[in-house]
């Protein structure tokens, strides 16, 4: 029996919901059969990896240090298989402005922008609002403001002493239109998911609270635009050099004729897992179970790429 160590938890803002996540994901890999340790991720991860001697590991963590390459790479070192995706793509995809360069050059549309420090962006519009101010690399729409075109000021809450989001912010106009979203899984697409917010935006708390958004499964939009986001997704996907599964979030203007309305937000290399999270969900739709998903991230796992 396959030994699989979870890991989860860590010391990111994204602790709690990676917590959920790798309890879900323990569960779902104990239906499928195999040897499961739970493992909350503290910085003395080399030596209880070590002790513990797993055959493969199930990461399940989010943001650093587990989404931006760096537990990646200590994999890579000790040597244990690990699901998602590895070093490169991984550091790659959670840095958002380094992520865009490297999707508009494969052909990816990407909203415009800038990166701006976080006192020059509190201090005066960097865009005419409507605009979305984000850390360069958090996810799970933590330290995101969307800054409306009623806002006389950028939001102060930038200049704060006790930001711990870093230093640098992404400043990208705000595209208007529906909320869509597609997973890679064994490099082909999934079904495309519309979400509707319930909150003023798809933010941690519309993603993770129950009942904070509706997901609309498949997505009610043109033939044309459904296709081009499943395509956009598994591109993005080999743009990055990523494996395993992702999701790839989208905008989509349909003031805009055809397939040009739509942008690619991010990529997510360790998309949620939790009960409301979206990967599950499409994998479902798909006729896969949880513990079929779980399956095949795990025996997906490898080193190397």
């Amino acid at each position: 029996m396959k030994h699989v160590a979870v890991l989860m938890g860590g010391w990111s803002a994204e602790r709690e919901v990676s917590l959920n996540s790798g309890k879900a994901c323990a569960d779902a890999a104990e239906r499928a059969g195999y040897r499961v340790t739970r493992v909350d991720v503290t910085r003395d991860i080399a030596r209880v990896l070590g002790d513990l001697k797993p055959d493969v590991v199930l990461n399940v963590l989010h943001g650093p240090p587990g989404e931006d390459g760096a537990l990646q790479g200590l994999l890579e070192i000790i040597g244990i298989p690990y699901s998602h995706s590895g070093v490169m793509a991984s550091a790659v995809a959670m840095q958002k402005d380094i992520a865009k360069t490297v999707l508009r050059a494969a052909g990816v549309p990407v909203p415009g922008g800038m990166v701006a420090n976080r006192l020059d962006a509190a201090r005066a519009h960097m865009l005419p609002p409507p605009y979305v101010i984000k850390p360069l690399s958090e996810g799970s729409s933590v330290g995101v403001f969307i800054v409306r075109a009623d806002h006389a000021y950028p939001p102060q809450e930038l200049s704060r002493p006790d930001w711990k989001y870093g230093e640098q912010v992404l400043v990208e106009p705000f595209i208007p239109g529906k909320e869509l979203t597609c997973a890679v899984i064994a490099d082909k697409p999934t079904d495309v998911i519309e979400i509707i917010a319930h909150t003023a935006f798809y933010d941690y708390e519309a993603k993770y609270a129950p009942g904070g958004s509706t997901h609309v499964l498949p997505a009610p939009v043109p033939a044309d635009v459904y296709a081009e986001c499943q395509r956009l997704a598994v591109k993005a996907h080999h743009a990055l050099g990523c494996r395993g599964v992702t999701r790839a979030d989208f905008r989509y203007d349909d003031s805009k004729p055809g397939v040009t309305g739509i942008s690619c937000l991010e990529v997510n290399t360790q998309p949620g897992m939790t009960a409301t999270s979206l990967v599950p969900e499409l994998a479902a739709y798909a006729g896969m179970s949880f513990p079929d998903l779980a399956r095949w991230m795990i025996e997906d796992a490898s080193l190397g790429r």
